[in-house]
């Protein structure tokens, strides 16, 4: 079942999406129509393109301490007068409205696409409709795009501001009819009542943050949360499941230690278990930016 060479995915991005260049600490990114310069801890090589180019980025993140590179609260300058509030990013048959939030991020996280191409093609050999359960679902790329294909999904969020743009990208997406069940609440608490009610999912999908709090005030932390949830993911898989993935940003760990995890909470179950980095390529592709962690296992 056990794999402990880590497993490399790279992606190269797409129409919609190009890492352009990253070094002394940033990224540079086309979102669609808008160029964004972010701040990036891993990139502690030096840029690839000249200067010029990072100037014609329409907006800039800077971090409010410099100390912290890892520090997600800063501010947006903005150098395109004509920005929009939001605008569509086009990915796997859907769309999905990109912003500049106070936090850095933008609503998309485009490393995760080779997860999602994955989860579809499981769907689409299966001789049913997947029931997917997504945890920490965010802003619904992962929901929409499966359910796209026919998949079953339970989205489940602890922010109601979350939920609310993701059913944005459901509707700017023209999915109203896809089969996606929006829930705001803790995921662990969620989980827990999933197993009191007996229900049974063919593939869950974790992305939890480092450090977050649901919509009662429940502290998640990490490192002391995510195995026992794990555990708890694992009796909520049907005898029949097809997948179970958990991914980990901005964390001081390894993917073994995410692959040790999930083989415990797995324990028992046949099937293929591995473990790596997700990476984006830049437009040259000798430089590829390791983003976050991951664990898989597939049936």
């Amino acid at each position: 079942m056990s794999n402990f060479t880590p497993n490399i995915i790279t992606e190269n991005g797409w129409e919609g999406y190009r890492l352009l260049d990253s070094g002394d600490g940033r990224k540079l990114e086309q979102f669609g129509r808008v160029r964004v310069s972010r701040p990036e801890p891993q990139a502690l090589w030096q840029k690839s393109l000249p200067d010029s180019e990072w100037k014609k980025a329409d907006a800039t993140f800077t971090n409010a301490s410099e100390k912290d590179d890892d520090d997600d609260k800063g501010r947006w300058e903005i150098h395109n007068r004509n920005l929009p509030e939001t605008w569509p990013v086009e990915v796997e048959g859907v769309k999905m409205l990109c912003r500049l939030m106070t936090y850095r991020h933008m609503g998309l996280f485009p490393e995760q696409r080779p997860h999602w191409q994955w989860i579809s093609s499981l769907n689409k050999a299966s001789t049913k409709p997947l029931k997917i359960l997504n945890l920490f679902a965010y802003t619904g790329a992962a929901s929409l795009i499966v359910s796209n294909y026919g998949a079953e999904v339970t989205h489940v969020d602890a922010s109601k501001k979350a939920i609310q743009w993701a059913k944005e990208n459901q509707t700017e997406s023209s999915l109203t009819e896809s089969k996606v069940r929006w829930i705001c609440d803790d995921a662990t608490k969620f989980v827990a009542r999933e197993i009191r009610r007996s229900n049974k999912y063919d593939g869950i999908l974790l992305d939890p943050p480092r450090y977050g709090r649901g919509p009662d005030g429940e502290v998640w932390k990490f490192e002391s949360d995510v195995a026992p949830l794990l555990a708890n993911c694992a009796d909520l898989l049907a005898d029949d499941a097809k997948f179970m993935i958990l991914t980990a940003y901005a964390m001081r760990l390894s993917s073994l230690t995410l692959h040790h995890m999930m083989a415990d909470a797995l324990k028992g179950r046949k099937g293929a278990l591995d473990h790596g980095e997700l990476l984006l390529s830049d437009q040259s592709g000798n430089r590829p930016l390791p983003t976050s962690m991951f664990a898989r296992w597939g049936a």
